[in-house]
């Protein structure tokens, strides 16, 4: 169970016995809903065996008809995934490569994991990567492929094409992490520039049957961008990635070997990455074992046995965090406090918003988010706010969030805080920690997203 680990201090920082109940609502909220999206239960729930039948939501694949099962994959839920699947498939395992972040604690006895770097890509990701395409490609027609896909696959998974080096590679990585482009923007300009993503790793392990059990950290779950899709087609261009850095003025900014690559897929002298319709998706089938949706409605459910009027607003978080920040803080102040509803009101919202970084300051979306929406808060003294990243960890810091209170600004002035000056250096780490409003839980494992959850209490 996953737990937050600095839960007692962030109660304790509410200056009142309502604003204290509100955290203690909210931090408790937060920890079931990513319980919800545990990767090793979510698998155990979708996936069982009888009689040598492997049954997946209604489907049946006769396991003794394969010669060799195969498990592959890579992504921050990757390890608990693979666990899970080795607890079930047992002695039908023949081999399995996942690539998996640094730190990862869990055990499997066939299935290797390979330790790798997020979110900027490393060598350790590339020689895993080489791993999981080598062990593909010894997948005939009476095999069975099983693929684990989760948040981060992006990166824990990198095999540059053609000339582009890896130091180029994550000079791409850091202009767009930077730049406020969207996930699915992200990895289009990825699968363009990879060996792997964009449907490779399927071309390699056709004909095979490939079966894809995919953990979705990008809203709406579309498979060809969760992990950048390696074994789904893709339907986006070399001219849609081309567009995408010119949109973020990055263009001149990448190295040389990247607009090369892009400019002669353009052309044709590079092979387009798999599209639909191609016969190496004949075998392919696709299960979404979880999603933000799945954390969220834990979560609603949590505030809803709690006695809290609940309202679920999932897929809102989108755009560039202090705007998304602008929009809760409305929520908060004129849909909340400024009505005559009866009773505590808790809302839900999850997405992933963004930030444009301009300011040398250390900070991830979710406590950008949180200092927006205390910026924007108006007299709502008893409302409560936690932004949470579901992987636990948001951006380039060790905490998964921040929580803010009506208080928040009052106690950060008293401190001699100025939140603006924080924000505008994008440094709302610095500004939260400062505070002892930061929440962390260390790498939780899964990864679905963000969550951010608000609470008006009535007395």
């Amino acid at each position: 169970m996953i737990k937050i680990l600095n839960r007692k201090k962030l109660i304790e920082n509410g200056e009142t016995s309502v604003i204290r109940r509100g955290r203690e609502l909210s931090l408790e909220c937060l920890e079931q809903a990513v319980n919800a999206v545990e990767p090793n239960r979510l698998i155990k729930e979708k996936m069982r065996i009888m009689n040598d039948q492997l049954l997946v939501e209604g489907c049946t694949f006769d396991l003794a008809k394969f010669k060799h099962v195969y498990v592959l994959g890579g992504g921050k839920a990757g390890a608990k995934m693979a666990q899970a699947v080795e607890e079930i498939l047992g002695k039908y395992v023949t081999a399995g490569v996942v690539n998996v972040p640094y730190g990862t604690s869990q055990k499997t006895n066939v299935i290797k994991f390979n330790e790798a770097s997020h979110p900027v890509p490393d060598h350790a990701g590339v020689a895993g990567t080489l791993r999981i395409m080598a062990l593909a490609k010894q997948a005939d027609e009476d095999d069975l492929v099983i693929c684990l896909i989760s948040g981060g696959g992006s990166s824990l998974m990198p095999l540059p094409r053609d000339d582009i080096s890896l130091k180029d590679k994550q000079a791409l990585t850091n202009e767009l992490l930077k730049s406020g482009a969207e996930i699915t923007e992200i990895n289009v300009v990825r699968k363009h520039l990879s060996a792997f993503k964009g449907g490779w790793l399927a071309k390699e392990t056709y004909p095979a049957t490939l079966l894809n059990f995919v953990l979705s950290d990008v809203m709406g779950d579309p498979l060809d961008s969760i992990a950048s899709g390696p074994t789904v087609p893709d339907a986006s261009t070399f001219s849609d990635a081309r567009k995408i850095l010119e949109k973020y003025d990055l263009w001149l900014k990448v190295p040389v070997s990247i607009r090369k690559v892009l400019l002669e897929g353009e052309r044709g002298l590079l092979e387009e990455t798999p599209k639909p319709g191609d016969r190496v998706f004949d075998n392919v089938c696709n299960f979404v074992i979880g999603n933000n949706r799945t954390a969220s409605l834990a979560a609603v459910d949590f505030l809803g046995s709690k006695g809290l009027n609940t309202l679920l607003l999932s897929g809102m978080l989108v755009g560039e965090a202090k705007v998304a920040g602008e929009a809760l803080a409305k929520i908060v102040s004129e849909g909340f406090v400024c009505t005559d509803t009866s009773g505590s009101l808790g809302v839900v919202a999850g997405g992933e918003t963004t930030v444009m970084v301009s300011g040398k300051g250390v900070g991830g979306r979710n406590q950008e988010l949180a200092l927006s929406v205390a910026l924007n808060l108006n007299e709502c003294g008893d409302c409560v706010v936690a932004c949470f990243s579901t992987d636990g960890v948001d951006g380039p810091t060790d905490a998964a969030g921040a929580i803010i209170d009506g208080s928040t600004l009052k106690r950060a002035k008293r401190l001699g805080l100025d939140a603006e000056k924080f924000i505008a250096n994008n440094d709302s780490y610095s500004f939260f920690l400062k505070l002892g409003d930061l929440i962390y839980t260390g790498a939780t494992g899964t990864n679905v997203n963000d969550l951010s959850v608000i609470l008006a209490l009535k007395d």
